[in-house]
Protein backbone atom coordinates (compact mmCIF):
# COMPACT_ATOMS: atom_id res chain seq x y z
CA UNK A 1 0.00 0.00 0.00
CA UNK A 2 0.83 3.49 0.10
CA UNK A 3 3.57 5.15 1.37
CA UNK A 4 4.63 7.56 4.45
CA UNK A 5 2.33 7.41 8.01
CA UNK A 6 2.64 10.48 9.47
CA UNK A 7 -0.13 13.00 10.14
CA UNK A 8 -0.40 15.73 8.09
CA UNK A 9 -3.15 18.20 7.20
CA UNK A 10 -5.24 18.82 4.46
CA UNK A 11 -6.51 21.19 2.52
CA UNK A 12 -9.99 20.22 3.23
CA UNK A 13 -9.05 20.53 7.36
CA UNK A 14 -9.07 17.09 7.82
CA UNK A 15 -5.88 15.21 9.42
CA UNK A 16 -4.82 12.59 7.44
CA UNK A 17 -1.53 9.55 7.56
CA UNK A 18 0.02 9.20 4.30
CA UNK A 19 -1.30 6.24 2.85
CA UNK A 20 2.05 4.27 3.25
CA UNK A 21 2.33 6.43 6.06
CA UNK A 22 3.39 6.25 9.94
CA UNK A 23 0.44 7.02 12.89
CA UNK A 24 -2.20 4.89 14.13
CA UNK A 25 -5.77 6.32 13.27
CA UNK A 26 -7.98 6.75 15.90
CA UNK A 27 -10.89 4.81 15.86
CA UNK A 28 -14.83 5.13 16.67
CA UNK A 29 -17.32 2.09 16.50
CA UNK A 30 -20.79 2.32 14.78
CA UNK A 31 -22.98 0.38 13.14
CA UNK A 32 -25.32 0.71 9.94
CA UNK A 33 -28.19 3.22 10.43
CA UNK A 34 -29.98 2.96 7.39
CA UNK A 35 -32.08 -0.21 6.30
CA UNK A 36 -30.22 -1.39 3.07
CA UNK A 37 -32.16 -2.51 0.03
CA UNK A 38 -32.90 -5.85 -1.49
CA UNK A 39 -29.25 -7.02 -2.85
CA UNK A 40 -29.62 -7.80 -6.58
CA UNK A 41 -28.70 -10.35 -7.98
CA UNK A 42 -24.50 -10.97 -9.30
CA UNK A 43 -22.36 -12.84 -10.88
CA UNK A 44 -20.26 -15.18 -8.17
CA UNK A 45 -16.71 -13.77 -7.78
CA UNK A 46 -13.73 -16.57 -8.27
CA UNK A 47 -11.42 -16.18 -5.36
CA UNK A 48 -9.25 -18.64 -6.86
CA UNK A 49 -8.83 -17.09 -10.22
CA UNK A 50 -7.66 -13.44 -8.11
CA UNK A 51 -5.02 -15.18 -6.39
CA UNK A 52 -3.81 -16.58 -9.42
CA UNK A 53 -3.73 -13.19 -10.69
CA UNK A 54 -2.03 -12.20 -7.25
CA UNK A 55 0.41 -15.13 -8.07
CA UNK A 56 0.87 -14.24 -11.69
CA UNK A 57 1.86 -10.35 -10.60
CA UNK A 58 4.29 -11.61 -8.09
CA UNK A 59 6.19 -14.15 -10.30
CA UNK A 60 7.71 -10.92 -12.51
CA UNK A 61 9.71 -10.13 -9.37
CA UNK A 62 9.36 -6.45 -7.56
CA UNK A 63 7.57 -4.59 -9.91
CA UNK A 64 9.48 -1.40 -9.79
CA UNK A 65 9.51 1.02 -12.13
CA UNK A 66 12.85 1.09 -14.65
CA UNK A 67 12.82 -2.74 -14.41
CA UNK A 68 12.66 -5.73 -16.43
CA UNK A 69 9.87 -6.86 -14.37
CA UNK A 70 8.12 -4.00 -14.00
CA UNK A 71 8.01 -3.66 -18.17
CA UNK A 72 6.59 -7.33 -18.53
CA UNK A 73 4.12 -6.97 -15.85
CA UNK A 74 2.65 -3.67 -17.42
CA UNK A 75 2.80 -5.48 -21.07
CA UNK A 76 0.82 -8.58 -19.20
CA UNK A 77 -1.57 -6.10 -17.66
CA UNK A 78 -2.14 -4.70 -20.78
CA UNK A 79 -2.23 -7.78 -22.80
CA UNK A 80 -4.93 -9.36 -20.26
CA UNK A 81 -7.39 -6.33 -20.28
CA UNK A 82 -7.70 -6.74 -23.86
CA UNK A 83 -7.68 -10.08 -24.31
CA UNK A 84 -11.20 -9.91 -22.05
CA UNK A 85 -12.39 -7.27 -24.42
CA UNK A 86 -12.08 -3.99 -22.48
CA UNK A 87 -10.67 -0.66 -24.18
CA UNK A 88 -7.55 -0.05 -23.19
CA UNK A 89 -5.35 3.02 -23.19
CA UNK A 90 -2.21 3.29 -21.71
CA UNK A 91 -0.73 6.41 -20.16
CA UNK A 92 3.25 7.01 -20.14
CA UNK A 93 4.39 9.40 -18.47
CA UNK A 94 7.98 10.51 -16.76
CA UNK A 95 8.35 11.57 -13.03
CA UNK A 96 11.52 12.03 -10.73
CA UNK A 97 11.08 10.63 -7.20
CA UNK A 98 12.20 11.78 -4.00
CA UNK A 99 15.67 10.74 -4.35
CA UNK A 100 15.97 12.18 -7.67
CA UNK A 101 15.48 8.87 -9.90
CA UNK A 102 13.98 9.61 -13.38
CA UNK A 103 11.60 7.08 -13.69
CA UNK A 104 9.26 6.19 -16.64
CA UNK A 105 5.60 5.16 -15.46
CA UNK A 106 2.52 4.03 -16.95
CA UNK A 107 -1.20 4.10 -16.19
CA UNK A 108 -3.19 1.40 -17.32
CA UNK A 109 -7.01 2.27 -18.37
CA UNK A 110 -9.71 -0.23 -19.75
CA UNK A 111 -13.51 0.52 -20.19
CA UNK A 112 -16.25 -2.08 -19.72
CA UNK A 113 -19.03 -1.11 -21.52
CA UNK A 114 -17.30 1.99 -22.70
CA UNK A 115 -20.68 3.44 -24.44
CA UNK A 116 -22.44 3.37 -21.40
CA UNK A 117 -23.02 6.66 -20.10
CA UNK A 118 -23.20 6.11 -16.16
CA UNK A 119 -19.50 5.17 -14.90
CA UNK A 120 -18.08 3.73 -12.29
CA UNK A 121 -14.11 3.30 -11.58
CA UNK A 122 -12.19 1.02 -9.77
CA UNK A 123 -8.64 1.83 -8.67
CA UNK A 124 -5.57 0.35 -7.81
CA UNK A 125 -1.71 0.65 -8.42
CA UNK A 126 0.82 -1.92 -9.56
CA UNK A 127 3.87 -0.97 -8.53
CA UNK A 128 5.82 -1.79 -5.83
CA UNK A 129 8.19 0.21 -3.12
CA UNK A 130 11.77 -0.57 -4.14
CA UNK A 131 12.96 -0.63 -0.67
CA UNK A 132 11.51 -2.52 2.38
CA UNK A 133 12.48 0.35 4.14
CA UNK A 134 10.02 -0.74 7.29
CA UNK A 135 12.00 -3.75 7.99
CA UNK A 136 13.13 -4.36 11.60
CA UNK A 137 16.28 -6.08 10.07
CA UNK A 138 18.68 -3.47 8.46
CA UNK A 139 20.23 -5.87 6.80
CA UNK A 140 16.81 -5.43 4.55
CA UNK A 141 15.63 -2.15 4.52
CA UNK A 142 17.02 -1.36 0.98
CA UNK A 143 15.95 -4.76 -0.88
CA UNK A 144 12.68 -4.64 -3.23
CA UNK A 145 9.60 -5.88 -1.79
CA UNK A 146 6.98 -8.70 -3.59
CA UNK A 147 3.93 -6.66 -2.60
CA UNK A 148 1.89 -9.42 -2.84
CA UNK A 149 -1.03 -7.77 -1.13
CA UNK A 150 0.15 -3.90 -1.67
CA UNK A 151 -0.65 -3.91 -4.84
CA UNK A 152 -0.96 -6.93 -6.74
CA UNK A 153 -3.67 -8.12 -4.06
CA UNK A 154 -6.12 -5.09 -5.91
CA UNK A 155 -5.28 -5.39 -9.28
CA UNK A 156 -5.91 -9.04 -8.99
CA UNK A 157 -9.27 -8.29 -7.80
CA UNK A 158 -9.68 -5.93 -9.99
CA UNK A 159 -9.42 -8.26 -13.02
CA UNK A 160 -10.91 -10.60 -11.82
CA UNK A 161 -14.35 -8.05 -11.57
CA UNK A 162 -13.24 -7.12 -15.43
CA UNK A 163 -13.23 -10.78 -16.60
CA UNK A 164 -16.10 -11.68 -14.75
CA UNK A 165 -18.41 -8.78 -16.33
CA UNK A 166 -17.24 -10.01 -19.25
CA UNK A 167 -18.31 -13.31 -19.45
CA UNK A 168 -21.77 -11.81 -18.72
CA UNK A 169 -24.01 -12.02 -21.80
CA UNK A 170 -25.27 -8.30 -22.78
CA UNK A 171 -28.99 -9.08 -21.18
CA UNK A 172 -26.88 -9.92 -17.54
CA UNK A 173 -24.53 -6.74 -17.15
CA UNK A 174 -25.16 -4.00 -14.64
CA UNK A 175 -26.71 -0.61 -15.53
CA UNK A 176 -23.19 1.65 -15.55
CA UNK A 177 -19.96 1.31 -17.23
CA UNK A 178 -17.06 0.44 -15.25
CA UNK A 179 -13.66 1.51 -15.75
CA UNK A 180 -10.90 -0.12 -14.05
CA UNK A 181 -7.70 2.42 -13.55
CA UNK A 182 -3.93 1.33 -12.41
CA UNK A 183 -1.85 3.45 -11.55
CA UNK A 184 1.45 3.54 -11.95
CA UNK A 185 4.88 5.10 -9.36
CA UNK A 186 2.53 5.18 -6.35
CA UNK A 187 5.05 3.83 -3.94
CA UNK A 188 8.13 5.29 -4.45
CA UNK A 189 7.92 8.13 -1.66
CA UNK A 190 9.95 9.35 0.99
CA UNK A 191 8.53 8.18 4.24
CA UNK A 192 9.94 10.79 6.99
CA UNK A 193 9.79 7.95 10.07
CA UNK A 194 12.00 5.54 7.86
CA UNK A 195 14.05 7.32 5.85
CA UNK A 196 15.10 10.57 7.70
CA UNK A 197 18.29 9.80 7.14
CA UNK A 198 17.58 10.94 3.36
CA UNK A 199 16.76 14.50 1.75
CA UNK A 200 13.64 14.31 -0.21
CA UNK A 201 14.71 16.42 -3.32
CA UNK A 202 10.78 17.04 -4.75
CA UNK A 203 8.40 19.93 -3.64
CA UNK A 204 6.14 19.12 -1.45
CA UNK A 205 4.16 22.29 -1.11
CA UNK A 206 0.66 23.37 -2.89
CA UNK A 207 -0.78 19.35 -2.52
CA UNK A 208 2.03 17.98 -4.14
CA UNK A 209 3.42 14.57 -2.51
CA UNK A 210 6.15 12.25 -3.36
CA UNK A 211 3.66 9.58 -3.24
CA UNK A 212 1.18 8.82 -5.99
CA UNK A 213 3.01 9.68 -8.86
CA UNK A 214 1.19 8.40 -11.51
CA UNK A 215 -2.98 9.26 -9.73
CA UNK A 216 -1.15 13.35 -9.32
CA UNK A 217 -0.49 13.04 -13.24
CA UNK A 218 -3.43 11.26 -14.41
CA UNK A 219 -6.20 13.86 -12.14
CA UNK A 220 -3.97 16.75 -14.18
CA UNK A 221 -4.04 14.82 -17.76
CA UNK A 222 -7.23 13.01 -17.58
CA UNK A 223 -7.68 9.55 -19.66
CA UNK A 224 -10.25 9.84 -21.27
CA UNK A 225 -10.45 13.32 -21.74
CA UNK A 226 -12.54 14.79 -19.42
CA UNK A 227 -13.41 11.78 -17.52
CA UNK A 228 -16.39 11.63 -15.10
CA UNK A 229 -17.42 8.65 -13.06
CA UNK A 230 -20.64 9.12 -10.39
CA UNK A 231 -17.98 7.69 -8.00
CA UNK A 232 -14.49 5.39 -7.42
CA UNK A 233 -13.86 2.57 -5.44
CA UNK A 234 -9.49 2.81 -4.78
CA UNK A 235 -8.55 -1.03 -3.50
CA UNK A 236 -4.86 -1.20 -1.73
CA UNK A 237 -3.53 -3.95 0.41
CA UNK A 238 -6.57 -6.11 0.15
CA UNK A 239 -5.06 -9.85 -0.09
CA UNK A 240 -3.84 -10.22 3.51
CA UNK A 241 -4.99 -12.96 5.96
CA UNK A 242 -6.68 -10.72 8.84
CA UNK A 243 -7.44 -7.87 6.20
CA UNK A 244 -9.99 -5.48 8.14
CA UNK A 245 -11.37 -2.81 6.35
CA UNK A 246 -12.38 0.66 7.67
CA UNK A 247 -14.16 3.55 7.17
CA UNK A 248 -11.01 6.23 6.49
CA UNK A 249 -11.34 9.93 6.63
CA UNK A 250 -11.20 11.67 3.01
CA UNK A 251 -13.85 8.34 2.21
CA UNK A 252 -15.99 9.47 4.34
CA UNK A 253 -15.58 12.78 3.74
CA UNK A 254 -15.55 12.78 -0.27
CA UNK A 255 -17.81 9.89 -1.24
CA UNK A 256 -20.02 8.84 2.19
CA UNK A 257 -23.14 7.50 0.27
CA UNK A 258 -20.80 5.03 -2.09
CA UNK A 259 -18.98 3.98 1.04
CA UNK A 260 -22.22 3.44 3.14
CA UNK A 261 -23.66 1.37 0.04
CA UNK A 262 -20.31 -0.56 0.06
CA UNK A 263 -20.30 -1.36 3.93
CA UNK A 264 -23.91 -2.24 4.32
CA UNK A 265 -23.85 -4.82 1.18
CA UNK A 266 -21.10 -6.35 2.87
CA UNK A 267 -22.70 -6.84 5.88
CA UNK A 268 -25.58 -8.37 4.12
CA UNK A 269 -23.12 -10.97 2.24
CA UNK A 270 -21.82 -11.67 5.51
CA UNK A 271 -18.22 -10.06 5.19
CA UNK A 272 -18.68 -7.91 8.52
CA UNK A 273 -15.62 -9.85 9.47
CA UNK A 274 -14.04 -8.20 7.03
CA UNK A 275 -15.47 -4.74 6.42
CA UNK A 276 -15.82 -3.25 9.75
CA UNK A 277 -17.72 -0.25 11.06
CA UNK A 278 -15.33 1.73 12.64
CA UNK A 279 -14.08 4.90 11.29
CA UNK A 280 -10.74 6.08 11.04
CA UNK A 281 -8.53 9.28 10.29
CA UNK A 282 -7.42 10.42 6.72
CA UNK A 283 -4.45 8.75 4.48
CA UNK A 284 -2.26 10.24 1.69
CA UNK A 285 -3.45 7.57 -1.07
CA UNK A 286 -4.25 7.92 -4.93
CA UNK A 287 -7.74 8.38 -3.96
CA UNK A 288 -6.42 11.64 -2.62
CA UNK A 289 -6.12 12.67 -6.42
CA UNK A 290 -8.83 11.34 -7.99
CA UNK A 291 -11.21 13.32 -5.18
CA UNK A 292 -9.47 16.17 -6.41
CA UNK A 293 -9.93 15.53 -10.28
CA UNK A 294 -13.87 15.87 -9.48
CA UNK A 295 -14.50 11.62 -9.28
CA UNK A 296 -15.80 10.89 -5.22
CA UNK A 297 -13.34 8.26 -4.10
CA UNK A 298 -13.26 5.89 -1.38
CA UNK A 299 -10.41 3.58 -0.59
CA UNK A 300 -10.50 0.48 0.49
CA UNK A 301 -7.43 -0.88 2.26
CA UNK A 302 -6.17 -3.09 4.98
CA UNK A 303 -6.23 -1.22 8.85
CA UNK A 304 -5.03 -2.94 11.46
CA UNK A 305 -7.30 -3.04 14.95
CA UNK A 306 -4.47 -3.08 16.77
CA UNK A 307 -1.04 -1.33 17.68
CA UNK A 308 0.50 2.60 17.25
CA UNK A 309 0.46 1.78 13.15
CA UNK A 310 -2.10 2.99 10.23
CA UNK A 311 -0.88 -0.03 8.40
CA UNK A 312 -0.21 -4.13 9.04
CA UNK A 313 2.94 -5.54 10.06
CA UNK A 314 4.06 -6.68 6.35
CA UNK A 315 3.48 -3.09 5.14
CA UNK A 316 6.85 -2.80 3.49
CA UNK A 317 8.65 -5.19 4.00
CA UNK A 318 9.66 -8.47 2.38
CA UNK A 319 7.17 -10.47 4.63
CA UNK A 320 4.65 -8.88 1.85
CA UNK A 321 4.76 -12.10 -0.68
CA UNK A 322 2.20 -14.64 -1.49
CA UNK A 323 2.84 -16.70 1.90
CA UNK A 324 0.54 -13.76 3.50
CA UNK A 325 -2.35 -14.11 0.84
CA UNK A 326 -5.57 -14.94 1.67
CA UNK A 327 -8.85 -16.05 -0.61
CA UNK A 328 -11.11 -14.70 1.75
CA UNK A 329 -10.90 -10.56 1.87
CA UNK A 330 -10.32 -10.36 -1.72
CA UNK A 331 -13.64 -12.87 -2.21
CA UNK A 332 -15.29 -10.48 0.50
CA UNK A 333 -14.09 -7.45 -1.41
CA UNK A 334 -14.63 -8.49 -5.05
CA UNK A 335 -18.34 -10.08 -4.26
CA UNK A 336 -19.18 -6.71 -2.34
CA UNK A 337 -18.36 -4.62 -5.27
CA UNK A 338 -20.06 -6.74 -7.72
CA UNK A 339 -23.20 -6.53 -5.80
CA UNK A 340 -23.35 -2.84 -5.60
CA UNK A 341 -22.37 -2.46 -9.39
CA UNK A 342 -25.55 -4.72 -9.76
CA UNK A 343 -27.46 -2.29 -7.66
CA UNK A 344 -26.78 0.62 -9.28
Amino acid sequence: MRPFRSLILLAAGLLFAPACGDNKTTTETSTATEQPPKLSKAPTFNADSAYAFTARQVAFGPRVPNSAAHLACGNYLVATLKRLGLKVREQPFSAMTFDGTNIRGRNIIAQFQPAAARRVAIFGHWDTRPFADEEKDPKKKNKPLDGASDGASAVAVALEMARTLSQQPDSLTPNVGVDFIFFDAEDWGYDTSTQSDLKNQLDETNGNSSWCLGSQYWAKNLVPAGYKAEYGVLLDMVGAKGGNFTREGISREKARAPLDRIWNTAAQLGYSDFFRFEDTDAITDDHVYTNQAGIPTLDIYDNPPYGESAFPPYHHTTQDNMSIIDRRPMKAVGQTLLHVLYQE
